[in-house]
């Protein structure tokens, strides 16, 4: 791989995001890889979303500002037809900042249902953009599209017209090009992670663990939403009833969300409290700590076309993995070598490999260090970036 980068006059990033929890990571990673190299980066974001200026606390379900809060309980013709509208004040902004910046010469976009108007200005002005995939019309919704129709046809046109795509795995990427039947080139970029920003030291991982009564403990850790599709909830029912038999095992989980008072509630009553230590919502600043005192982590679920920051989080800082077999999954972590894999939807089994693997700590350690250097060899936000602006250059030669 190239050790550095042609040179990049200026990159305008535009995204449509609250730039927030695992959007803000994606953001600042790809934006910071650039900016290390000597690319200046500019973002358009929306008003008050900027992702560098996010909340400090960990609760990724915690809007970014009232009035994104207020628009997201709009009935949903409503705020579809918003998401429409924002092409006006996305195409006044871009137009107007393209016009004071002739030197740009790559926009980049984390692609939104309904927005088009940026792939729409980019082929007027003869500039090249590059479209990150991170949702589509054609996936699963929580939030099921009232116009569904029109989010098809709109992203139809952009990822034919768009002079390339980055996607989080493969799968995702055949899935659409199976849905639309042409698209334009696309490259296959899972996250990634930054060694220098997960490399905790020995004195936090034994003040966390002090601090949260997990000193003789192999503890295994969960950070991030707790809400109904990562399923750390089902996880904590499922395994509640073995922990007693295993009291070597303690759960540290971090974060908040729509199910965590549930959770909690069940923890009481069940009395496991002293083996399922519930954080709560968090400053980054203890974020590091907790990791460290981690031995291994869990993800209960995930999207079957996602690439889950979180995975590489917990590689990057050396913690053992165990995650479902989705194909994304499959992309990244080697069965035995850098984590375990469980069948996806399989609860049960997610329950058995904690308990089994919880009982040896030195294959968690190595494991551990194993995912930690493939991180540091193949999976930080600089090698995302390399491969970016090789398929920039490529897509330019057409």
């Amino acid at each position: 791989m190239t050790t550095s980068l042609p040179p990049l006059k200026r990159v305008l990033y535009h995204h449509r995001t609250q730039g927030k929890a695992v959007e803000g990571v994606h953001i600042r990673g790809i934006t910071d890889a650039l900016r290390a190299e000597g690319v200046p980066v500019d973002i358009i974001s929306l008003p008050g979303a900027d992702p560098y200026a996010t909340p400090k606390a960990m609760s990724p379900t915690q809007q970014a500002r009232p009035w994104m809060k207020f628009v997201t309980k709009l009935p949903e013709p409503l705020f579809e037809l918003t998401e429409v509208a924002y092409n006006l004040v996305a195409g006044w902004r871009i137009r107007k900042y393209l016009d004071a910046h002739p030197d740009v010469e790559l926009i980049y976009e984390r692609y939104s249902l309904f927005m088009f108007v940026t792939v729409w200005i980019a082929r007027r002005r003869g500039l090249p953009v590059i479209l990150e995939i991170n949702d589509s019309a054609m996936v699963y919704r929580v939030r099921p599209l009232f116009f569904l129709k029109l989010a098809k046809w709109i992203e139809g046109w952009v990822v034919r017209h768009c002079t390339g795509m980055v996607y989080v795995s493969g799968v995702f990427r055949d899935r659409l090009l199976k849905a639309h039947g042409t698209m334009a080139p696309a490259i296959v970029t899972p996250n990634a992670a930054n060694i220098d920003k997960f490399s905790p030291t020995p004195q936090q991982r034994e003040a966390a663990r002090k601090k949260w009564k997990l000193e003789d403990a192999v503890v295994c850790g969960y950070l991030g939403a707790f809400v109904p599709w990562h399923a750390i909830d089902q996880f904590v029912y499922k395994i509640a009833d073995r922990l007693k038999a295993a009291p070597h095992l303690k759960l540290l989980l971090v974060g908040d969300g729509a199910t965590f008072d549930e959770v909690k509630r069940f923890v009481d009553e069940r009395g496991l409290a002293d083996q399922v230590i519930l954080t709560g919502r968090v400053s980054h600043d203890e974020v590091p700590g907790l990791l460290a005192a981690m031995d291994m982590a869990v993800l209960p679920s995930a999207g079957d076309y996602t690439s889950p920051v979180k995975l590489f989080e917990f590689m990057a800082c050396g913690i053992a993995p165990i995650a479902p077999n989705f194909l994304p999954i499959q992309e990244v972590v080697k069965e035995g070598q850098t984590g375990w894999m469980f069948q996806h939807g399989d609860l049960e089994q997610a329950v058995s490999m904690v308990l089994q693997h919880s009982r040896d700590i030195g294959t968690l350690k190595q494991v551990g260090a194993a995912a930690r250097a493939y991180i540091a060899a193949e999976r930080q936000w600089r090698n995302n970036i390399l491969q970016l602006i090789d398929f920039r250059r490529q897509l330019v030669k057409r």
